[in-house]
């Protein structure tokens, strides 16, 4: 059930905020904001024994709902927005895969057009300046170097929309375009990468701030190589992205970047492909054929992990009663940080006054319930309205 609503209070529940949850709390929406004040007369809907928390942000996003945001039409990439907004991802992030420069310079086209509608939050480009050692997902015959003249033409394609550019950085021209990206202010995330440690500091002094999917496509840390992952986990600069959907890191490793980096300098995302609340069957991945079986997306060929099929309830859900992490810091790293990192905490990623009115119900055992966005109900609980 969705609608739109002029004003209303959502009273009752535990409302998570920057500043800690408040029991009992409220949350008053007004058209499209969340306000300050009650409005009067406004409709309560009570939500006793619920959580409300901000919508959650995905930074690192390639499709859902059987549809690819590399190579579906306008209609396929929304209606993997939507499946994803069902999901309580408010503000999502297109992500592309390893293609030709052509392409995927066609595509930016294309995603800009809903970025600019504000459909997506931005472009993310996954490939193709990343390591052929490393390449899981993404086919081996289209990799390329970072060449910042090609970075700089996927730039210049998305009109302003990139957000995000995964690097192999130790390959040559990747400490150039990283450069490139901080000049610009669009990120530069080191992932996908056989860098060693010393490459991988060099990489995040020349203007690196993200960690993609990290502990996945890069060397695992050894005692006397430490390789990428702990130049990533000690730097304060770095953000690391996290996938939490029990198939890409077992529990113990998502705790210890909980533990080494902070929840500050976490970014949960999905990373999912098209079967993200399809099902299981066969899919396309940029051009490499992927099987998902039991909701594990491998390709069929080589049998490595193709993206997840998660979405980002399911991964609030596991990081609260799973790894028991704290809600406060599963809402900073679902929702804050990567809003702070695209560049949009001003309007969403918390439950403030004068931000877009984008927030998740949840109920006592974090499943979700409700999904609100810009004020409308995506997913209206199923509460007593007074």
């Amino acid at each position: 059930m969705a609608g739109r609503v002029d004003s209303t209070v959502l009273a009752g529940a535990r409302v998570v905020l920057p500043t800690g949850t408040v029991e009992d709390g409220r949350v008053t929406v007004e058209g499209t904001r969340i306000s300050g004040t009650q409005a009067e007369n406004a409709p309560v809907l009570d939500l006793s024994g619920h959580w409300i928390v901000p919508g959650f942000v995905d930074m690192h996003n390639h499709g859902g709902g059987g549809a690819s945001f590399t190579s579906g039409t306008v209609d396929e990439v929304l209606t993997g927005v939507r499946t994803h907004r069902e999901h309580g991802t408010t503000t999502l992030v297109a992500s592309t895969v390893t293609g030709e420069m052509d392409f995927l310079a066609e595509r930016a086209g294309i995603l800009s057009e809903l970025v600019e509608q504000g459909d997506l939050a931005g472009i993310h480009f996954e490939g193709p300046f990343i390591s052929p050692c490393r390449k899981g997902a993404h086919s081996e015959a289209l990799l390329r170097h970072p060449d910042p003249a090609e970075v700089r033409k996927l730039m210049d394609a998305a009109r302003g929309t990139a957000k995000m550019f995964t690097l192999a950085t130790e390959l040559p021209g990747g400490i150039e375009s990283v450069r490139l990206l901080a000049e610009h202010g669009v990120i530069a995330a080191i992932g996908h990468t056989d860098a060693t440690y010393e490459q991988t500091v060099e990489a995040i002094d020349a203007g690196a701030t993200v960690a993609t999917h990290l502990y996945n496509a890069m060397p695992a840390i050894g005692h006397r190589a430490p390789g990428p992952i702990a130049a990533l986990l000690e730097d304060e600069r770095i953000t690391v992205e996290l996938i939490n959907d029990g198939t890409h890191l077992h529990p113990a490793a998502l705790g210890l970047a909980y533990h080494h980096a902070g929840a500050d300098r976490v970014a949960l995302i999905t990373d999912a492909m098209d079967a993200a609340g399809f099902g299981d069957g066969v899919y396309q991945l940029g051009p490499l054929a992927v099987n998902v079986e039991n909701g594990v997306a491998r390709l069929v060929e080589g049998n490595s992990i193709a993206g997840s099929t998660l979405t980002l309830d399911t991964a609030f859900h596991r990081a609260v009663t799973i790894d028991r992490i704290p809600v406060g810091d599963v809402v900073t790293s679902i929702s804050a940080n990567p809003a702070r990192l695209l560049g949009v905490y001003d309007k969403v990623g918390s439950l403030e006054p004068g931000k877009d009115a984008d927030l998740v119900v949840l109920d006592g055992d974090f499943r979700l319930k409700g999904v609100m966005r810009k004020g409308e109900w995506i997913v209206r609980p199923e509460a007593a309205a007074n």
